[in-house]
């Protein structure tokens, strides 16, 4: 298992409810919660968080929080 995939997997499963669909929240969650210093593993990290979720969310048939949580992308970037 490479490094993103194995500090992912240690995240989510300590802090699985912080985490959802959002790229950008993920991120943000992750600056609290980890003390990864290298942005570009933080965010290969919050990619891998977030391909993940919407992963499962999609194998259980949660499409209400995807179309949600792209809601809010299209409106976070028109800020």
């Amino acid at each position: 298992m490479n490094r993103v995939k194995r500090i992912s997997a240690e995240i989510l499963e300590r802090y699985t409810d912080k985490f959802g669909n959002n790229f950008e929240s993920n991120k943000e969650a992750i600056k609290t919660i980890a003390l990864i210093r290298s942005k570009v593993l933080r965010n290969k990290v919050a990619g891998y968080i977030t391909s993940y979720q919407r992963k499962e969310n999609a194998s259980s048939g949660d499409a209400s929080s995807t179309a949600q949580d792209q809601d809010q992308d299209e409106t976070s970037g028109q800020e």
